[in-house]
């Protein structure tokens, strides 16, 4: 039971009344009508128990996008229902400051009819969105009280990352086309495979010319090269502490993920097959022998509920797992922190294991605000904030080119630059035939 606001207004107004006669008198002469109105309005009110709900819509959705969720109302009883509905989501399914309104619906359902409503969810973090209860208050015909009863109707919204750097897909398959040969460019590079035969242009390499055509035909000929196809690509992620870190208002594993979705739209449109692995002291989530257009999707299911674990991540059992996923040379791309500490007793005792073997990509997510705080002066506070993110900002070089010594390719760039970034190293290495 639910009372209203004109029920606390009649109440004030009584309480004049009895002011004017105090005593017993003066209280029963306001209540007893007061409430005899309210237990003929809940009498009259519509049944909540009885009430059919069933949902329909979005079971899907990308991250800060719009899924649509209808909730189907019947009115079972031989009355009206008059009233409100609220349908309750976790406060993660809308804007901050949206969800009173959102989640907040009327009603008028006739007897024996159905209506239907809709809840608007537009979800600020990835996972799955559970369905609360739906509660419903049914107004009697006075307007002074209400049967409340609560509904459980399940429902599961999966909030997919968001993927935002697919803007930059279309600059990067134009790069693969001419890479692939598919426009009038055409490349050279060691350990390419061969795709055609043309005629010598002044400037070419002369070592691509092809001396047997050139002895068959009246015209010098070179050889054309395209990039090698079905070559395969291990995504790592480290789901440890540092992948719980923010940049700005995002976890750097976010960020590390939209850099792993454009990589693997990209490598799957090249011909080549892309792994998933995210590991921290276990696997949290594996994608293994899909081809084609299954890839793209089998990452982003893998990714939508995968959360960043606040422990040392295992790097051996890491790098294990890694051999383990990727036995013939692969291109290895580690999504990683290039912080000094973790790395130095983490991954650069096993990384040779990987080198030894496979061709590795590092890529991590640096903060801009250590570029800001290194350019501060003015204030004392501001010098030292300038000496801790220089300090910061030098040993993280120094890590890179410890790393690069090693052979590994290292992409450091802000969470809205790595994904772009990435993608350029892949198609960097693709060019030169190193994959």
């Amino acid at each position: 039971m639910a009372l209203t606001g004109r029920t606390s207004l009649v109440a004030a107004l009584g309480a004049a009344v009895a002011w004017l006669l105090p005593g017993w008198p003066g209280i029963l002469l306001v209540m007893v009508p007061l409430l005899a109105v309210v237990l003929v309005d809940l009498a009259l009110a519509a049944p909540v128990r009885t009430l059919t709900l069933s949902r329909a819509g979005a079971g899907s959705v990308r991250q800060g996008e719009e899924a649509r969720v209808e909730l189907t109302v019947t009115n079972t009883s031989g009355r009206a229902l008059r009233g409100r509905l609220r349908d309750a989501w976790p406060p993660s399914s809308w804007q901050p400051g949206t969800s009173y309104e959102a989640a907040r619906h009327r009603l008028d359902v006739p007897a024996g009819e159905r209506r239907r409503v809709v809840t608007v969810l537009r979800p600020v973090r990835r996972g799955e969105r559970h369905a609360e209860r739906v509660t419903v208050r049914s107004y009697g015909p006075l307007g002074f009280a209400a049967r409340q009863g609560n509904h459980r109707v399940p429902w599961t919204v999966r909030v997919l990352p968001p993927f935002a750097s697919r803007k930059h897909l279309p600059a990067k398959l134009a790069r693969l086309r001419e890479l692939d040969g598919r426009t009038s460019v055409l490349i050279r590079g060691e350990g390419t495979e061969f795709d055609s035969l043309r005629e010598y242009i002044p400037g070419d390499d002369v070592r691509s010319i092809d001396w047997r055509a050139t002895a068959r035909q009246s015209e010098v000929t070179v050889r054309t090269w395209r990039p090698e196809r079905d070559r395969h690509l291990l995504l790592v992620l480290d789901t440890g502490r540092t992948a719980a870190g923010r940049v700005g208002d995002t976890p750097r594993l976010d960020a590390a993920m939209d850099a792993a979705l454009l990589l693997t739209a990209l490598a799957s449109r090249a011909g080549d097959r892309v792994d998933l692995l995210a590991y921290d002291r276990r696997p949290r989530a594996t994608v293994r022998g899909r081809s084609g257009r299954e890839v793209l999707p089998s990452v982003v299911r893998a990714l939508t509920t995968l959360e960043p674990e606040l422990i040392e991540t295992d790097t051996r059992g890491m790098a294990a797992a890694a051999l383990a996923a990727a036995p013939r040379r692969s291109l290895i791309v580690l999504f990683t922190s290039l912080d000094s500490g973790p790395l130095e007793e983490g991954l650069l005792p096993v990384l040779p294991r990987l080198t030894h073997r496979h061709n590795v990509v590092v890529a991590a997510v640096s903060d801009p605000r250590i570029e800001e705080m290194a350019a501060t002066r003015g204030t004392v506070t501001g010098v030292y904030e300038a000496a801790a993110g220089a300090r910061y900002a030098a040993e993280r070089r120094q890590t890179a080119a410890r790393l690069r010594k090693l052979g590994v390719t290292v992409v450091d760039a802000p969470p809205e630059k790595l994904p772009p970034a990435l993608a350029d190293a892949y198609l960097a290495l693709k060019a030169a035939g190193r994959l």
